[in-house]
């Protein structure tokens, strides 16, 4: 259970004007406990215009069908994935079930009383939520508008049928939280919109009480309980997208006109917030950029559909997240790994093998038209041609965008070195998001080092939030990543899972288009300047730690999971397969360091890497430990092909 300490630390993080707003969302939480607020009358006959135009699903290509029907017919037999657990129960799902630890959360319980972060009592929640955003759905919805095959349909409102019963407004965990309803609202519009001519959609949406109780429930809870302060993160987004896209597609009750104009202002001022103006995801967070942007864009193409468009302003603040998405990825489309990630995703119609990044660039490009500089970006997935086909115009947004690829995000601190398959990213930004920096880890100076897409020099990733502290601990730790740790200490302070108490600042120093030098605060009156120089195939990495001779260091290097490692003494042979071809690399160490070799080592963790959320399995890391000396300089040599 959380402890007093973190309710007194988390609450040090807080401005007045937040407390203000927690101590009424308290108050109100109370007032529900007791009476539930009533919903007005329904009206009698509601119609569903937001359709798909003519012809779109024929604009879908054969091969993204193709992926989707996998998919598809896998939930068909029951089976599907969530963080690494396969669930064989998914024709019938358990919808309080933790597959994971085998423990149930309790379903007719008032929701704010479920002890949602104790995986003790209620398993681990994000199993739980994760089937509960109804994405599953959407896919079998999409299944049956490509297919016309009824059995997709009638699985579809067998699970809300299933799902409403089972989870009365306000009873069980998945009215805890916010971002939870928001997405499944959006599941919800995309559900209805594409079982459009099922001869039984009207019975299962329109003309269903059930669907209207649990529909205006959603949105009196968006409306009511909005993330606000130090918690207006990527949460808020989820939850004012949610709103809107309800609002505008099911604006059928007297409040809707109003949910629908407030979710437009909300959405609009928070997500200018929560992007930098160079584009990038103020969390720092590169999973979150993802959803941030699937969840904005999806929510402003339906007000287009609805006729009610969010500002121009929205719209501006997308183009800059697309353009910044293709300005940071590397040769096989994927972005960094930089921060918190946990697979989440705000609108999902496509098959498991569709890349989510190809995919959310192909929109990208058919919303706002793609740059000379972009990458070249496949465009053969379903939500492209469904999501560009509600917007009123396209390109959707004009404005000022780069003329080159941009190889700085000055504001995010995020530098991309490139020369041929080489790919580096720089770590020089801010420690996170707002005073908690929920998403972000003690990354500062850190490097992320690719070959033709492949993880040489990798961020370990993410693995878990709840419930396995010992593993939260370190996949955000500075020893977790391709920094220096001094000390034996992080260069930001925790003060929970979710929570830094101190952020370490971070200055870059100089940019050129192969040389990037950047020092950080986070051990003050230390400092710790690192600089990194690509040249051809060789990469040159310099660390100095000044004011600290006589301090303990550890300076760690962690591998992809691709990558074999032989260490012999100061000197690391490295080699990995690509496309049936054997490929090699030799990393130079610094020689006034005592280097070690560490792999799926769990007591404490070290040699690990995170593929998803969920998951983890080893992978090498080199530790170099050290006494820091005044005016020494830690020099790391990477050549490829040697």
């Amino acid at each position: 259970m959380t402890s007093p300490g973190w309710y007194l630390r988390r609450l040090s993080r807080m401005g007045p004007a937040e407390v203000v707003g927690r101590a009424r969302h308290a108050v109100v939480q109370r007032q529900w406990r007791s009476a539930l607020p009533e919903p007005p009358f329904w009206p009698s006959h509601p119609r569903f215009t937001a359709v798909l135009p003519d012809g779109v699903l024929g604009a879908v290509s054969g091969d993204a069908v193709k992926r989707l029907l996998v998919t598809a017919d896998e939930l068909m037999a029951g089976r599907a994935e969530y963080f690494g657990v396969v669930r064989e129960d998914m024709a019938d799902p358990d919808w309080f079930l933790d597959p994971k630890t085998g423990r149930r959360a309790p379903g007719d319980r008032y929701a704010f009383d479920v002890p949602y972060r104790s995986e003790d009592t209620v398993g681990d929640i994000k199993q739980i939520w994760e089937p509960s955003r109804h994405q599953h759905l959407t896919v079998l919805a999409a299944a049956y508008a490509l297919t016309g095959s009824d059995a997709y349909a009638e699985r579809v409102a067998a699970h809300l049928r299933s799902w409403w019963a089972a989870n009365p407004p306000l009873r069980g965990p998945h009215w805890v939280s916010g971002i939870e309803l928001g997405i499944r609202l959006l599941s919800w519009v995309w559900t209805r919109r594409l079982l459009d001519g099922w001869a039984g959609v009207d019975a299962l949406f329109e003309d269903n009480p059930e669907f209207q109780l649990q529909l205006w429930h959603h949105q009196n809870w968006l409306s009511t309980l909005r993330s606000h302060g130090s918690s207006a993160n990527n949460h808020v987004i989820a939850e004012d997208a949610g709103l809107l896209a309800a609002a505008c597609a099911f604006g059928w009750f007297p409040e809707s006109a109003g949910w629908q104009a407030e979710a437009t202002r909300s959405l609009d001022a928070q997500l200018a917030r929560n992007t930098f103006e160079s584009g990038l995801n103020a969390e720092l967070a590169s999973e979150y950029h993802g959803l941030v942007l699937e969840l904005g864009l999806a929510a402003a193409v339906e007000a287009d559909a609805a006729g009610r468009p969010v500002p121009e302003r929205t719209w501006a603040v997308l183009l800059r997240m697309t353009d910044a998405l293709a300005s940071i990825v590397d040769d096989r489309l994927r972005p960094p790994r930089q921060g918190d990630a946990d697979d989440g995703f705000g609108l999902v119609v496509d098959g498991e093998e569709t890349g989510r990044w190809a995919s959310l660039l192909a929109t990208g490009e058919a919303l706002f038209g793609r740059r000379d500089w972009w990458p070249a970006v496949p465009g053969d997935d379903v939500r492209t041609p469904l999501l560009a086909a509600l917007a009123v115009r396209v390109p959707r947004a004009t404005g000022v965008r780069p003329d080159r690829r941009p190889a700085q995000l000055r504001d995010a601190g995020m530098t991309i070195l490139r020369s041929g398959p080489v790919w580096v990213r720089c770590d020089g930004g801010p420690h996170g998001f707002l005073s908690i920096a929920a998403h972000a880890h003690a990354d500062a100076l850190s490097v992320e080092v690719r070959h033709d897409g492949v993880d040489i020099l990798a961020d370990p990733g993410t693995f878990c939030y709840h419930g396995e502290p010992e593993w939260r601990a370190y996949f955000r730790s500075t020893l977790g990543h391709n920094t220096l740790e001094l000390g034996g200490r992080d260069q930001s302070v925790s003060g929970g899972p979710f929570l830094w108490t101190r952020h370490a600042v971070t200055k870059v120093l100089e940019v050129r288009p192969s040389r990037w030098v950047a020092a950080h605060d986070g051990y003050a009156p230390a400092v710790h300047r690192r600089t990194v120089e690509l040249d051809g195939d060789e990469l040159k990495i310099t660390d100095e730690v000044l004011r600290a001779a006589g301090t303990g260091f550890r300076l760690a290097f962690h591998f992809g999971p691709d990558v074999r490692v032989v260490l012999a003494g100061g000197r690391a042979r490295l080699s990995w397969d690509r496309d049936g071809e054997r490929r090699t690399a030799t990393l130079v160490l610094p020689g006034s360091v005592t280097w070690t070799a560490h792999r799926g080592q769990e007591d404490p963790p070290l040699g690990w890497y995170s593929p998803g959320f969920g998951r983890r399995e080893p992978a090498t890391t080199l530790v170099g430990t050290g006494t820091a000396k005044p005016r020494e300089t830690l020099t790391t040599l990477l050549g490829f092909g040697s």
